[in-house]
């Protein structure tokens, strides 16, 4: 196992208490709560995963989640799959632009939510149908399918595409 700033992880695993930890060749001591993040581009949901310390410090970037073995990629999908609030947007009911800011008022599978988009960057399309809205808290809300949405949510949400 390998990643791309030539530290090599040998596992990951949970502790007692349910927080990370890793395991680098050469040491026998565990780097203690350690945090898991998708790096861009979104896309590439299993690739360009970081390894870090709470306090931001890189311990290892993996290109690709295939470098861990089988228990360690376990965890790690686990843990960015509890990271992910992604609601799905059905329907929106509302959208406005002031003061350069985007509100969006949408039913999702999670309820009804309004979220703020600023700028352009904040929407990654995915596919010609698909894109992720990032709001200002960082929340991401997923538009599956620009195609499955009523007229009225097409017309409002193509601008994106």
């Amino acid at each position: 196992m390998s990643s791309t700033h030539d530290k090599r992880i040998d596992r990951i695993e949970r502790d007692k208490s349910g927080a990370l930890k890793v395991y680098m060749s050469g040491s026998p001591d565990a780097v203690e709560n350690v945090c898991v993040g998708r790096c861009f581009p979104w896309t590439l949901a299993d690739g360009y995963v970081s390894i870090y310390q709470h306090d931001g410090g890189e311990i290892a970037l993996l290109e690709t989640l295939d470098e861990l073995d089988d228990d360690s990629r376990r965890v790690v999908e686990e843990e960015l799959e509890t990271m992910v609030f992604a609601p799905r947007i059905r329907r929106v009911m509302e959208h406005r632009r002031e003061f350069g800011v985007t509100s969006i008022t949408a039913e999702t599978d999670r309820g009804e939510v309004t979220f703020q988009v600023r700028t352009r960057s904040d929407v990654r399309v995915l596919s010609p149908t698909r894109a992720l809205f990032r709001d200002a808290d960082g929340n991401t809300y997923e538009l599956s399918d620009l195609d499955a949405l009523d007229a009225q949510s097409r017309k409002l949400m193509t601008q994106y595409f």
